[in-house]
């Protein structure tokens, strides 16, 4: 089994082409003719995760977020990415990234999201101009089968989404059941998700102004970029599983997120 047969699966299930146009998806390190001994999961690609895939056996490392976002212009080790690289070229490590791709595929890191949540009837939030589909876009909108006390909402919230945080504007609905989700980054969205009446939306990285644009409309759960993007490893795992049976399949155990709770 070859790089390139995984990677052209994992490509036509979530397109280059989707990717938004600051990012890096794709085979970032290796060659992609080279045999595959095992393939090593995470979230983020760095230096304890190279050493994972060294101990495991495994020469190929799939990660949401991309090693590398924009060009290297040395690599002589004096960050965290140059050193991860150079690990990974050293040991012959292939590094795989597939980020706002799958973000942007119906069926990708916001419908896991969903699918924690218990959501149904999702659509995606805001679809993809340039893509004519109703199935790529950012976000997702869904329904919980029936209306739930906010407060409750957000102690379940904490809960499924396994974070010691949830940082929330005021509580300006009694109730919530239209649910909007946005994996990592997903301020950018809130408009939409007024504009498709949802009583909440569920995101991360929204800044202190940022939770002024709530405006008593809608709540803003911001539950942290690491947690609301953690189950992406297992969409990534299950793909694979299903679909390959000649090569092992890991989820990393590092965790990768470098924020801390005190």
């Amino acid at each position: 089994m070859k790089i390139k047969q995984i990677t052209n699966f994992l490509e036509s299930y979530a397109p280059l082409s989707y990717q938004e146009s600051y990012d890096n998806c794709g085979l970032i390190v290796g060659d992609a003719k080279a045999e595959v001994k095992g393939a090593l999961i995470t979230l983020d690609c760095t230096e304890a995760v190279i050493d994972e895939a060294i101990a495991t056996g495994c020469n190929l490392v799939i990660a949401h977020h991309p090693i590398i976002f924009s060009g290297l212009k040395k690599l002589n080790g004096s960050n965290y990415i140059e050193r991860t690289v150079i690990k990974a070229i050293k040991n012959n490590i292939a590094i795989y990234a597939i980020h706002t791709n799958l973000d942007n595929v119906y069926n990708g890191v916001n419908a896991k999201i969903a699918e924690k949540l218990g959501l149904i009837n999702c659509k995606v939030l805001a679809l993809k101009q340039e893509v004519n589909s109703d199935l790529v876009g950012s976000g997702i909108i869904g329904e919980l089968k029936t209306p739930v006390n906010t407060e409750v909402f957000l102690e379940s919230l904490k809960t499924k989404m396994q974070t010691k945080c949830i940082r929330h504007t005021l509580i300006a609905k009694e109730k919530i059941q239209r649910v909007a989700v946005c994996g990592g980054s997903g301020s950018f969205l809130l408009n939409n998700a007024k504009a498709a009446k949802a009583d909440v939306f569920i995101t991360a990285d929204f800044k202190y102004h940022e939770f002024f644009d709530a405006e008593n409309k809608i709540v803003i759960a911001d539950i942290g970029h690491y947690e609301s993007e953690q189950f992406t490893k297992d969409l990534i795992y299950d793909l694979l599983v299903k679909n390959f049976t000649k090569f092992a399949v890991r989820l990393s155990k590092v965790n990768t997120n470098p924020i801390k709770y005190l």
